[in-house]
Order: structure tokens, then sequence, then C-alpha cells
């Protein structure tokens, strides 16, 4: 269970989630895409691939994640997300918040 940190061509950055995104670890996603941030970068891409389960904390998370980088005159894109947590992301309204795309590769497109 992590984050993962990757650069892409374009300047993108891909941030992969392993396993959760939860209280006790979302302080380390923020710290990631704020240390991103502050260096210049100003795409990412969150990869949930890997992501079994996202509780409040870490929608929430998401959501702060998303001002910054909105507030910096960034793009933050979603990839990757199971049909559980695709589900979440319609209950809660978030799906009109981010971009979401089925892969990774789809939403480094045109990025």
């Amino acid at each position: 269970m992590g984050f993962t940190k990757t650069a892409k061509g374009a300047g993108v950055v891909v941030v992969s989630i392993e396993g959760q995104l939860i209280v006790g670890n979302r302080q380390e996603l923020k710290a990631l895409i704020q240390e991103s941030l502050d260096h210049g970068d100003r795409k990412f891409l969150i990869d949930c691939t890997r992501t079994g389960y996202i509780d409040s904390s870490g929608l929430g998370a998401l959501v702060s994640i998303a001002k910054k980088v909105r507030e910096a005159t960034g793009e933050l894109r979603l990839a990757g997300l199971n049909n559980d947590l695709r589900s979440l992301f319609e209950l809660t309204k978030l799906d009109t918040l981010f971009p979401i795309s089925p892969t990774p590769d789809q939403a480094l497109q045109g990025f």
C-alpha cells in the first residue's frame, strides 16, 4: 500500500495509488502533490488502477488536491477507477469535478 510518482512525457506527473486512500495515508498523497506543485509541475494524473478503496477522508483529500492544482493553474485527472469507485464518484457527484478516464493511457491523451 502506498503511492508511486512517475513523470510521463508532456510534463505529466502520474501518481499511482496502490491499495487504499484512507485517513491514515491521505496526508502523504497531499504532500506528494504539493511537493510537485512547489517544483513547478502543473499536470497531474492520479492512477487508481490498483486502488481498492477510498474512504470519505480520501475523497476529501482528492477534492483539496484538485483545488490546489486549479489555484496553481494546473490540471488534475483521474483514471482506472474500478466499478465500485466509479459508482462512489457518481453518487457523490465528484465525477463532475474530475475528468475521469477508463485507463491511464486514455487520460494522458490530449494533456
